[in-house]
């Protein structure tokens, strides 16, 4: 199934019509409660919205990033919160680039109908944070198989994924020329693993999104869940890295523009003196702003997506992408939050909900000081700062 212009609006628009299924309360309960929102994954997967870019052939739709794009933006312009199952689609990235055709045929199919999902995505460590290739989780081959002994931290969903995509180091650094070098991607088959060398252990944040830290001793791992070469992992998780940004940029074009309409709605209706606090410019100006900056930030979620749909190097629009809609997002929450006052704070108006989960994506996935430094050194030529 291929993916035209006009078809992105008919997508839009299941999309949001499913998402209407799921009122605010049932945000705000799952919130309150930091419960994973099993009945809402379910639905975007049996609508076949969460296997958008798996191929036909493995019972997928076959769609670019650019549709999976519009599905995770519409999710979030709903008032949902997409963070529950988007690593399904970054993944992909990695997935359908670098995994063998025998792990394609074991695994697509089963994940496009539901009966697994690859929800996880282990990278980061304490020690290392995003200095990726400082990560110290090691994989030693015996035989068929690599044992694993190390830890993880913030990965998120591991404990409501089957499958996880594990980067560890099978070369040791001081044995390889460039640093990067000597990582390896695993496919990590999560029950199996559970009780057998793998334990998990959530991590309670500001905001409900199922985020964990992951111990692993001794654990074993067949040789043929190797996702690409041995000792070339970094290049194979770039691909899922690029993909993340440009989704999770996707994401915070639709929670600003969730805020812009909740903001625009309220600053019409709300009264104050006698007449409609919209009508005031020190409100106004607020929500202008916060409208251009989105909609410049769309646009160059737009080209990145185009970008890595055509096969080009996308990385520093990727990284603008996500930049740009990040402080976009943030700084529509932030007029939100001031345009309604008081009333902001209230549990009710869902405004404290999308203004703590939206100020994530400063960090996360990449921080925005990291993503200046990439820019500086990599497009502009200046000097390496770390």
């Amino acid at each position: 199934m291929s993916v035209r212009e006009h078809d992105l609006g008919e997508i839009r628009d299941a999309v949001a019509k499913l998402c209407a299924t799921f009122p605010m309360e049932y945000w705000r309960e799952t919130d309150r409660e930091r419960r994973y929102p099993t009945e809402f994954v379910r639905a975007l997967t049996a609508a076949g919205w969460l296997s958008c870019l798996i191929p036909e052939e493995y019972g997928g739709a076959g769609l670019k990033l650019s549709a999976a794009a519009a599905i995770l933006e519409e999710i979030q312009r709903s008032g949902a919160n997409g963070a529950a199952c988007h690593a399904q689609m970054y993944t992909m990235g990695t997935v359908l680039r670098h995994c063998s055709e025998a792990q394609k045929k074991k695994y697509l199919p089963k994940i496009a109908k539901g009966e697994l999902r690859l929800q996880a995505f282990g990278i980061t460590e304490p020690s290392a944070g995003t200095d990726t290739s400082s990560i110290r989780t090691a994989a030693v081959r015996k035989g068929d198989r690599y044992v694993v002994n190390g830890q993880k931290v913030w990965t998120s969903r591991a404990e409501h994924s089957d499958l996880m995509l594990l980067l560890a180091r099978t070369t040791p650094r001081e044995d390889v020329q460039k640093k990067t070098d000597g990582l390896s991607v695993l496919l990590v088959e999560m029950k199996a693993a559970l009780g057998r060398g793998l334990t998990i252990r959530p991590i309670r944040t500001m905001i409900n999104h199922a985020t964990t830290e992951i111990f692993i001793d001794s654990l074993e791992v067949p040789a043929e869940n190797l996702v690409g070469e041995d000792g070339q992992g970094f290049r194979c998780v770039l691909d899922g890295m690029n993909a993340e940004r440009i989704l999770i940029g996707a994401e915070c074009i639709g929670d600003a523009r969730w805020f812009l309409a909740k903001a625009t709605a309220y600053a019409n209706e709300r009264e104050v003196f006698g007449r409609p606090i919209g009508q005031n410019q020190g409100v106004q100006f607020p929500i202008a702003r916060a409208y251009m900056a989105t909609e410049a930030a769309a646009l160059m979620v737009e080209r990145a997506a185009a970008l890595y749909d055509a096969g080009k190097p996308c990385g520093p629009e990727s990284n603008m992408a996500k930049q740009l809609a990040a402080e976009a997002s943030w700084q529509a929450g932030d007029m939100c939050l001031q345009t309604h006052g008081g009333f902001g704070f209230a549990e009710e108006y869902d405004v404290e909900r999308k203004f703590r989960e939206t100020r994530l994506y400063q960090v996360a996935p990449i921080s925005t000081n990291l993503v200046l430094c990439y820019l500086a050194e990599h497009v502009l030529g200046l000097p390496r700062s770390y």
